[in-house]
């Protein structure tokens, strides 16, 4: 018998209203997530980001310096949920 499994939703919601230069990265799951870490690739620069653990509802500000407004690139997310399975998500910004 085939088993099926529901696929995991990516738990985040990336806020772009101060874009190009600012987002909010918001945990919009009802579980915390641990050893999130970020990482920019891309023109401009963003520092790369390594956070113990982001709580339901709490949001991460995500700053990028430099480079052209149209050209943003991509954040890489990694993180951990309570189960300790790791997580990847590729998001461009």
């Amino acid at each position: 018998m085939l088993h099926t499994e529901t696929a995991y939703p990516v738990p985040f919601q990336l806020e772009r209203s101060d874009s190009p230069h600012r987002y909010d990265l918001r945990n919009r799951s009802d579980e915390p997530l641990d050893g999130l870490t970020l990482t920019h690739l891309g023109t401009g620069y963003a520092p790369p980001l390594r956070i113990r653990r982001l709580d339901p509802g709490q949001a991460l500000g995500i700053a990028v310096f430099g480079g052209a407004p149209e050209d943003a690139g991509v954040v890489v997310v990694r993180w951990r949920r309570p189960d300790r399975q790791e997580y990847l998500w590729r998001v461009a910004l």
